[in-house]
């Protein structure tokens, strides 16, 4: 769901800024899309800002059902392909201000978009968490825009998208008990679970890959390959030297979609540049009724 900050009569000189004014004067846009009857629980938003000189896309704000996230991957590929059918930017590349920085994106003629998001890392590796029936489940926790928890499953594969979910909730919960945390305290809100692929490669020069199963913070499953869960997963691959820089890299998300990555190293961490497709459903006016007790 991706609104510009125009229509809310929004301005900011950058992310942060404008993440705070949308925060402040209009959390009841984000609360009214991403819940029933207007929304949805499981969707994403976007906020965005008007172009200037300096980017083509200046400020964008990403926000679900519970509060506002730092980077999304796979909104930032549907804001870019929403201006594209707007006729707000051509094929070519743009820079993008997030609130964890800014970011460049690419899109070609075919309407596929890449990404390259900020700097991602492993912050920690095989870190165990204990379950609430005393089974334990060992991960890397790592950033790529958010933090996430990242633990290979081969279960997962034959566990239904319930099953997943209950089992992602349940680390994210042991996950809180245990005051696991990411780099100065951040809090952990993404939870990563991931196996091999189900199908071969369709990208002829790319053979690797996973599927992966992702908990979002407001406890709904990413539809998604995630772009942050990627970027995160690269950081941890590239740490235990299992994935060479500029090797390709699938991400399959449980609805069968799939995102193509690849990382360069940056200093600690290293970049990771994500290339995926999105598609425009709708265009909507929303109405809200002051007599309504729903809005």
């Amino acid at each position: 769901r991706i609104v510009l900050a125009s229509d809310l009569e929004l301005s900011a000189t950058s992310a942060g800024e404008l993440m705070d004014r949308f925060r402040d004067k209009s959390d009841w846009v984000r609360r009214s899309l991403t819940s029933e009857p207007r929304g949805m629980e499981c969707a994403v938003g976007a906020v965005v800002g008007l172009p200037s000189s300096e980017a083509s896309i200046p400020q964008v704000v990403f926000f679900n059902n519970v509060g506002y996230l730092g980077m999304c991957g796979h909104g930032l590929i549907g804001v870019v392909e929403a201006h594209r059918h707007l006729n707000l930017i051509t094929p070519g590349s743009h820079l993008v201000d997030t609130p964890p920085g800014v970011v460049s994106v690419a899109l070609d003629h075919q309407h596929w978009v890449s990404f390259t998001g900020v700097q991602s890392y492993c912050f920690r590796r095989d870190v165990e968490v204990v379950l609430d029936d005393r089974s334990k489940v060992v991960g890397d926790i790592a950033y790529g825009g958010n933090w996430f928890f990242i633990a290979s499953d081969d279960s997962l594969g034959s566990l239904s998208r319930s099953e997943s979910l209950v089992k992602t909730k349940r680390i994210r919960k042991a996950i809180d008990a245990a005051g696991i945390r990411g780099a100065d305290g951040a809090e952990i809100d993404h939870v990563e679970l991931s196996c091999p692929l189900g199908s071969a490669s369709t990208e002829a020069t790319v053979e690797r890959g996973c599927r992966n199963f992702v908990l979002c913070p407001g406890g709904h499953y990413d539809r998604s390959p995630c772009g942050t869960g990627t970027s995160a997963k690269l950081a941890c691959l590239a740490a235990r030297g299992e994935l060479d820089p500029g090797e390709g890299w699938i991400q399959e998300s449980p609805t069968g979609s799939r995102f193509v990555a690849k990382y360069v190293p940056d200093g600690d961490g290293v970049r990771v540049s994500v290339k995926g497709r999105a598609h425009v459903t709708a265009e909507t006016k929303q109405v809200f009724d002051p007599t309504d007790p729903l809005s």
